[in-house]
Parts: C-alpha cells; structure tokens; sequence
C-alpha cells in the first residue's frame, strides 16, 4: 500500500470524570513537529507539561531529541520497546517499513490505546481494533512465543492470527512481553481486551527464558514490591496470576493501573508523565540525577513530602540494585485542577547493571555516593538533619533484609535467591557508611 505520513493529529484528554476535552493540535511539516494549546483547555485545566511546554497559545515547536521529534508529554504516549515491536510487525505486513513512519504516525496507531489521559485523532487504518474476551494463558502464551521469535528473528506465519489481539493490549512501554487488559474488580478469570462498565485496568507482564531472571522474573518483582510496600514506598497494587505449566513460569505479575478510575459509565483517567518526557531526560542513556528528580518533584507537587518519598525510593533503588532506575521509571499524576502529585513506585526489582552503575545517578555517582553528597542530597529532599534521614535509610534496609523469606513463600528457586542475596549483600556493605 501507498503509505502518506499524518500532518495532523488532535490532541484530547479523558477527565476524572470520564469526559473528553480537547487539549489542542499537533502538526508536522518539514522543518519539524508543532504543538498547539487550546486557549479553553488552558484556562480550565492549566499547562500538561509546566517544565518544557509554555503554558500559552502560541506555536510551540517540539525539540528533535529525546523523543523521537515529538514533545516530551507525547513522548509519552509512544510505545517502547514491546509496543514497537508489535506496531513494527503490523506496519511490515501492510508492505511499510519501520524506517519510513514518524512518531505522529506512531501516535496515531496508538490512538486512545495509551496509558495516561491523552488521545489522538484521527486513529490510524492500520491500528487493529480487536474487541474480544480474552483467555489469559493462551495470550501470555502467544506473547511470550512471539517474543523469543523476535529475538531469534525466526518468524512464521501462524504468529498473525494473534497479532491483532497483542497489538490490542500491547501498547505500553517496556521491553518485556506485556498486556493491557480489562477485569472486573481483580477477577483474572473473565479478562478482555476492551473496557466494560465498572471494569479495572491491569497490566500484565509475561514471561520468557531469555529474560535475565528466566521466568522467575514476575515472582522477583513481587518480592520487591512487598520489600517496597514495607519500606513505604507507596507501590502500586499487585498480584500474581497462575501461568499455565507449559509455559515454563510458575505466575505472571499483574499491576493494577493507577491512572485509569473504573466507573460504571465512562471511566476516567488521570494524566501521567514521566521524568523522561518532563524533564527532557533520555530514558535510554543515564541522563538523570536523583538531585534533579527530588527538586523537580518538590516544586511540581508543591510538597517537601514528595522530595522526602523521592529520596526514600532512591535509598531502596540503592540498597535493593534496582539499577534499571531510568527516567521512564518516575512518573507523575496531574488531577483534573491542574495539581500534580507522584505516581506509585513502579517498575521496581532487582537489575543490576554490569558495571553496577545506577541509570539515575546520586549527585553525580552511579554508585557508592559517598556520605556527604547522600548529606545534601538529604537536606534538598526536605529532611530536617541527617540523623532523620538515616532513619528513612534504616527502614529501607530492614525491609530489604526481609528478602530471603518473601523469596521463600513465593517460591523462588534456591539459586536465583542466593544469587539476588549476594548482590543485596554487596550494595549494603558498600553503602554501609550511610548507615554508621
């Protein structure tokens, strides 16, 4: 097929309330991609992206980096690496290579499909509307075949019968094989593709053996968030479905999504960003300081509160070696009045980095920050003293210490949880003068 790239897509948000308005327009031409405001949606519901957008009508045009040549707060919305994917499949079928489609494009296929509160128009022919009761375990099942097949580049063609359905649930980020599916309050059982009346919002993440924790990988990051759930770091909601046994995993982890508000009518949403797309911060290379993050979160949400929460997640990112701490991994919440306050702690468990370098960097150090930047760091978050500070830190290390049991009770292989307690081992001796 001729394939023309969109030259313009509104741009809509979904209330609390489940009502829709339009936040303005966005247009490419050669010379780049330009955004819009709508002068009625900025004087009711206020900027969407107060560090990088200006908070008026004029013509705003987006930077060419870090998001593909879109703005940050759109950026948003476009798939990462599982999402692209399965779009990049859809668009080869249809005789289109990846090469020739821009990220309006891309926003396009997303449509209303994204996590967060925002829409485009006009939805994209491509974008296959798949409307279906879903069985879990075969969808899991497909997914995870289709990912080892993209790693091994080993395709076939019984693999396009399930794409429509993958691509219907599989438009948010992340590299692991995942889902978006719709549940009545939890139940795993009767899960769908679309949103009934009521209906809750999940994401599922699956499985495979070439992830580095295999398919233990679900069962590990629940242990962490039971670790980040006592250590008060405020995780989003949980829980574990059983995988079929030819699978290979014992359960698949599902979170429950913070930014979707089941209603019996129209379910509402919340607007999410994340730290990438606010603060400009490449996800893909470590372009964030733990410093910059607790000073943009204090100043956003208008709260000490919400520096001293950042810096408690931080010392559990440390302690924990949750070094995959991107800027992906932060996100933020604006209520329908324009008030922002912090998203849940996701995105949370163990992943070292080869050189045991942290992707957010501790005023400057990737690792072992030494005790008086961890001072001042402190005493940007809001603490009163160090020795307040140290208590936060405190309790994150006993929850951390709570490993080897959790690990138990889920049942996670002797080898895995000697190999994960060596690690935590080793970061709570190296970061030990935090503790003294």
């Amino acid at each position: 097929m001729s394939f023309k790239s969109i030259q313009k897509l509104n741009v809509e948000r979904t209330l609390t309330t489940g009502e829709t308005v339009s936040v303005g327009v966005l247009a490419q031409n050669r010379q780049g991609v330009f955004f819009q405001y709508d002068e009625i949606y900025l004087s009711r519901f206020g900027n969407l992206s107060p560090f990088t957008l200006q908070g008026d009508v004029r013509l705003q045009q987006a930077p060419k980096g870090p998001h593909q040549g879109i703005h940050g707060v759109f950026g948003d919305s476009l798939p990462d690496g599982w999402g692209l994917l399965l779009q990049d499949r859809v668009f080869r079928q249809q005789g289109i290579l990846p090469a020739q489609v821009t990220a309006m494009d891309r926003l396009a296929f997303v449509g209303q499909q994204g996590m967060g509160a925002l829409s485009f128009t006009p939805v994209s022919e491509l974008s296959l509307e798949n409307r279906s009761d879903i069985d879990l375990e075969t969808l899991g099942l497909e997914a995870q075949t289709l990912f080892d097949q993209a790693l091994s580049d080993d395709l076939d063609g019984s693999t396009q019968k399930v794409l429509a359905t993958l691509v219907a649930v599989g438009s948010s980020g992340g590299a692991r094989p995942k889902a978006q599916i719709f549940m009545p309050s939890g139940d795993a059982t009767q899960c769908r593709t679309y949103a009934q009346p009521g209906d809750e919002a999940w994401l599922v993440k699956f499985t495979s053996k070439n992830l580095a924790l295999g398919h233990e990988e679900g069962l590990c990051e629940a242990v962490y968030l039971e670790m980040a759930e006592q250590a008060k770091c405020q995780p989003p909601i949980w829980q574990l479905i059983e995988a079929p046994a030819s699978g290979g995993a014992k359960a698949w982890l599902a979170l429950k999504r913070f930014d979707y508000l089941p209603a019996q009518d129209k379910a509402g949403r919340l607007h999410m960003h994340s730290a990438c797309g606010l603060l400009d911060a490449d996800f893909r290379s470590p372009s964030l300081d733990y410093s910059d993050l607790i000073k943009a979160s204090r100043q956003l949400c208008k709260s000490p509160a919400a520096g001293q929460l950042q810096f408690r997640r931080a010392m559990f990112n440390l302690f924990a070696a949750n070094q995959d701490d991107h800027s992906k991994n932060w996100g933020f919440l604006q209520a329908d009045d324009g008030s922002w306050q912090l998203a849940p702690f996701y995105d949370v468990t163990f992943s070292p980095h080869p050189f045991n370098e942290h992707a957010t960097a501790f005023s400057g150090y990737g690792k072992e920050p030494p005790l008086k930047v961890m001072q001042k760091l402190a005493a940007s978050a809001g603490f009163a003293n160090w020795k307040e500070a140290q208590q936060c830190i405190q309790e994150v290390v006993e929850a951390i210490s709570q490993f080897r049991q959790l690990a138990e009770q889920h049942a996670i292989s002797k080898a895995t949880v000697l190999a994960i307690e060596k690690t935590l081992a080793e970061r709570k001796q190296e970061n030990a003068v935090l503790l003294d």
